[in-house]
């Protein structure tokens, strides 16, 4: 399989990058696009890489944050036909809190209305085509992690914090082991990984590809990740985004050659 990075934070001077992330993925015959960036930069990205969107089977979100859906209305204006899947927990709900305000960091309010057609909202775990998959998370009180990030979802008059079940895991069987796509990882890649692994006994997990969420972390929680990150035996990890230059760095320096920068334009094969 191969992927391309469409859309991270960052570019180079040909291709320009955002705080967002958006990757297209071939595998078998089929051509799947994860997520839609923060904007419309992904169709400028694409373009210039020779990437026809128009040409794809289907494409999948990561998760309800505007980092990565705020693309998906322009998706929808150059692809006519192919679904795009959403894990069912996905709403037009998501804030982020500092001191009493909250901000909506969200999908594009009134898409799932005005796409409902195109729309597949999954649950469980979910096969996409033969060896491809979304993986809902299985990990306990994930509300927690919202608690800690100051992320909530709105619930009527109600907040409560967020347990990113709206987020979901993209999972390819390939000869190597399992690949896995999660573009922020809120629920902590070390867990995801034992979602997976326990999704799929008897296969290891080969690479883990997205952002980890540790740009706001210090030194120490990130060096605490690494140790859980290493000790799940992953062979290849490449992680941008909402991981962050220091502790992309850190993480380099706990784990070597397994770790590998995201950045616009990188080109992957497993």
């Amino acid at each position: 399989m191969r992927a391309t990075v469409v859309v991270d934070n960052i570019g180079n001077d040909k291709l320009k990058g955002e705080w967002g992330l958006c990757i297209y993925i071939e595998y078998k015959d089929k051509k799947i696009l994860l997520d839609a960036g923060a904007s419309g930069l992904f169709l400028e990205n694409a373009k210039k890489m020779n990437i026809s969107l128009e040409k794809l089977d289907c494409a999948v979100l990561s998760h309800a944050h505007y980092d990565h859906a705020n693309g998906m209305k322009k998706f929808f204006q150059i692809n006519n036909h192919v679904k795009f899947y959403l894990r069912d927990g996905c709403r037009e709900n998501c804030y982020k809190k500092k001191w009493i305000l909250k901000k909506y960091i969200g999908l594009p309010k009134g898409i799932l209305e005005e796409y409902k057609e195109r729309i597949v909202l999954v649950t469980g775990d979910y096969t996409i085509a033969e060896g491809v998959s979304l993986i809902p998370h299985k990990t306990q009180e994930l509300a927690l992690v919202g608690k800690r990030e100051n992320m909530y979802l709105r619930e009527g008059t109600r907040w409560r914090p967020d347990d990113f079940s709206h987020e979901q895991s993209l999972v390819f069987d390939t000869p190597n082991g399992l690949v896995i796509f999660n573009s922020c990882s809120h629920g902590g890649a070390d867990n995801i990984i034992k979602e997976v692994t326990a999704t799929f006994p008897g296969k290891k997990v080969f690479a883990l590809i997205g952002g980890f969420h540790l740009y706001n972390k210090s030194e120490e929680v990130v060096r605490h990740f690494a140790k859980r990150l290493k000790e799940t035996r992953v062979e290849h990890v490449y992680t941008g985004h909402c991981t962050g230059k220091a502790s992309y760095k850190i993480l380099k320096e706990e784990l070597g050659d397994v770790v590998n920068q995201l950045r616009v334009g990188l080109v992957m094969e497993f």
